[in-house]
């Protein structure tokens, strides 16, 4: 383990639904790997992270791979046991690809994550990771109470510590945010409204006395497409905006501006 100085610690950060979730890295070899897990870890809002004999670290490495997430590494713990790594824990899983014929069947990403959230109300859970190269020992699985496996391409299964971090980070987001924000809404605004259906009849109205005029619809044999651009545009649902967009394309058609560019002929099929 480096001799240099570890950070000050951050301040604690806000009570949330991932607060008692704990992410523990055992062995890590890379100190690079540290901080790109620190930056999986915060994207999706875990902040507890517990490093047990890490082989580097506090290192530079880290604090460049961890892309700004610096308040997970500056209050990550350093153990030199599993039980300073899992003391208090209620629930401790294990990822681990490796095949074993004993115990019970591994559990998938998105179940861990329901399990997680659902026993971290009571007590802190821990999800353990091993070291880059052999993952995690017997014995370590040992002190799990369940074993989870990523299920990767069975023909490449090697994913990397924060690849596989990030993955089960995720899971654990989706539970407890099962309601994602909207990034725009567009709730409430009136351009976004969907138009009346006395907009939409002027609309087809307009549209059909268009085809006429271009003689893309033929009123001797019609053969429904009015019917189909009707079920079309249902499908579409466009708003109100879009659908004054629509009425003025219609419309340059009966009164083309003046910067009109004369249309090449098209080989392109078309018509009814």
């Amino acid at each position: 383990m480096s001799s240099e100085t570890a950070p000050a610690r951050a301040p604690e950060p806000p009570a949330g639904p991932l607060a008692n979730l704990r992410v523990v890295l055992v062995s890590t070899q890379h100190p690079g790997n540290i901080g790109s897990v620190a930056r999986a870890m915060l994207t999706m809002g875990l902040t507890e992270l517990v490093l047990v004999n890490p082989e580097r670290y506090p290192h530079p490495q880290a604090r460049a791979n961890a892309a700004g997430a610096l308040e997970v590494l500056d209050r990550a713990r350093v153990v030199s046991s599993l039980d300073e790594a899992l003391v208090g824990c209620g629930w401790v899983v294990g990822l681990s690809a490796r095949v074993r014929h004993l115990g019970d069947e591994p559990l998938t990403p998105w179940a861990t994550a329901e399990r997680a959230m659902a026993l971290s109300v009571s007590a802190p859970v821990a999800l353990m990771f091993g070291c880059e190269r052999t993952g995690l020992t017997n014995e370590e699985l040992d002190r799990c109470h369940a074993r989870a496996l990523i299920p990767a391409n069975p023909g490449y299964t090697s994913l990397n510590l924060s690849q596989a971090v990030q993955i089960m980070a995720y899971e654990l987001r989706k539970v407890a945010f099962p309601e994602v924000p909207k990034v725009s809404s567009k709730d409430g605004h009136p351009w976004y409204e969907a138009p009346s259906a006395d907009d939409l009849e002027r609309y087809y109205e307009h549209l059909q006395r268009i085809l006429l005029s271009t003689g893309f619809l033929d009123p001797a044999n019609p053969r429904h497409l009015m019917r189909r651009l009707r079920q079309f545009y249902g499908r579409a649902m466009p708003d109100r905006n879009e659908l004054n967009i629509l009425r003025g394309i219609l419309t340059s058609f009966e009164r083309p501006k003046g910067r009109r560019i004369p249309l090449e002929p098209s080989d392109e099929a078309g018509g009814e």
